[in-house]
């Protein structure tokens, strides 16, 4: 491949309010994992051209001046965002191949890091959204994009993304890590974690939904198959507790409720937590309810601890670490998240939606 870069910044005849501002992060953001999350997207020929598309983002991008600001650190060590109007960084590829073939072998789903651009090792002082855009020489493209998580949840991401350009509770070892040894999870060399994609058809999903005796979305009723069979494969002792990490959209949730536009992070999570063989024995419609339950306990009064607690952690003085992380080795638990909400999938230059969507490859087993 031939390559070049660009840092894309854009113009303001009036500055942006925020311009020049050092932006603590939030509870929520410092709770979300700590690193740059990949999406590829696909677009047969005729696809807009680099130009056209460079040209649209800075129209986009001037309304998120987070997303072009940088990370940088204050006297406490603690990181902040400096909204320095920095950029975003664009990189341009040229591929002597035909799109189609490439997703005709399933190129898209062996070597997907080469989509994307390579994630920084360190976030401090660099780009938080980064977009590689390969052109194909039948003239189709495929869109890598990278943003910290600590910008943008999935939410927010996939809202900007679809945008039209346009004027009580301890949480620690919860969200965060905590001094107990029982919460922490050993790490392996991400290399030897390997994602794997699988298909549920439309009819498979109509059955398992008709073994729970209540009405439940196709989420909560995919999760309890899926935890029934990891947990099944990993031959655990039938007396020990598994738990799901399950992701919750907080803005709904709170009182009063958040917009469903608001860009930033506004995720927690539920724990639904039985005995292994409690998950292999139950019916579907038991597990469903444990899961149900669990992110019903996810309301307003644990936002508002949840926000409290954020308060006095930093009038403490309190470094927080994210419970998640990379490498991480989750078993006998896993953790789960839910893209059903969210419009990558709407992502329209002109010419049509994507004809593939790959989301991360996120070396973390478990998830």
């Amino acid at each position: 491949q031939q390559q070049q870069s660009t840092m894309l910044r854009p113009v303001y005849r009036v500055p942006h309010p925020l311009a020049g501002d050092k932006v603590q992060l939030t509870i929520f953001d410092r709770a979300a994992i700590d690193t740059y999350v990949p999406m590829v997207l696909a677009y047969l020929a005729p696809a807009p051209s680099n130009e056209a598309l460079k040209e649209g983002l800075l129209r986009a991008i001037a309304l998120y001046p987070h997303l072009l600001g940088r990370f940088a650190v204050d006297g406490h060590g603690r990181r902040f965002l400096h909204l320095n109007n920095e950029g975003v960084l664009v990189i341009e590829a040229d591929v002597p191949a035909d799109l189609a073939d490439v997703l005709a072998t399933g190129g898209m789903t062996t070597d997907v890091a080469g989509f994307y651009p390579t994630v920084p090792e360190e976030s401090v002082g660099a780009a938080l959204l980064q977009v590689k855009l390969s052109r194909y020489r039948c003239g189709g493209l495929l869109l890598g994009v990278i943003c910290h998580h600590h910008i943008a949840d999935g939410m927010a991401a996939s809202t900007f993304y679809a945008a039209t350009p346009k004027p009580v509770f301890d949480h620690r070892s919860i969200e965060f890590r905590g001094s107990s040894i029982s919460q922490s999870h050993a790490l392996v060399p991400m290399d030897k974690i390997k994602n794997i994609a699988v298909h549920f058809p439309v009819e498979f999903i109509a059955e398992l939904k008709s073994r729970v005796d209540a009405p439940c979305s196709t989420f909560q009723c995919l999760l309890a198959h899926v935890w029934k069979k990891i947990t099944s494969a990993r031959g655990l002792n039938p007396q020990e507790f598994t738990q799901v990490r399950v992701g919750v959209n907080c803005r709904g949730r709170a009182s009063p409720p958040v917009p469903m536009d608001f860009f930033g992070n506004m995720v927690l999570w539920a724990f639904p937590r039985l005995q292994v063989r409690d998950v292999l024995g139950l019916s579907y419609g038991c597990v469903v309810g444990a899961i149900r339950d669990a992110v019903a306990r996810i309301d307003d009064e644990y936002i508002q601890s949840y926000v409290d607690f954020g308060g006095v952690a930093d009038a403490n003085g309190e470094q927080l670490a994210a419970t998640s992380s990379f490498g991480a080795m989750l078993c006998p638990d896993i953790e789960a998240e839910s893209w059903l909400g969210f419009r990558f999938h709407q992502l329209d230059f002109g010419t049509g939606q994507p004809s593939a969507f790959l989301p991360p490859g996120l070396p973390v087993e478990g998830l």
